[in-house]
């Protein structure tokens, strides 16, 4: 089983910072892409952020305040949210494209989510 755990969010003033991790476990063999995305209530999910092999690509209204990164020797993937805005306010999903194995020995791409973290931007 691949388990996607979440951890950072929470409450913060308008032009505060936070950390989002996301840690990722099971049997994995490769990561091909980790990101970041984000839903506000009554809207759909959009991407936040995205990172593979060292490249990185940002939604536009996060570019220049957020960074995200990845430790590969922990699976782990991170973002960095700077100058926090009120419209950043949603629920924060990590989301995985890995490549697993299972118990017969094969091997398998999926994508996974973790449960979400929210983040809240007070005025």
């Amino acid at each position: 089983q691949v388990q996607l755990v979440e951890s950072g969010g929470g409450l913060v003033q308008a032009g505060g910072s936070l950390r989002l991790s996301c840690a990722a476990s099971g049997s994995i063999l490769s990561i091909n892409v980790m990101g970041w995305y984000r839903q506000a209530p009554g809207k759909q999910r959009e991407l936040v952020a995205g990172i593979s092999s060292g490249v990185r690509n940002y939604a536009n209204s996060v570019k220049g305040r957020f960074t995200i990164s990845r430790d590969n020797a922990k699976n782990t993937v991170y973002l960095q949210m700077d100058s926090l805005k009120p419209e950043d306010t949603a629920v924060y999903y990590c989301n995985a494209d890995l490549v697993v194995g299972d118990y017969s020995g094969s091997s398998y791409r999926n994508a996974y989510w973790g449960q979400g973290t929210q983040v809240t931007v007070s005025s």
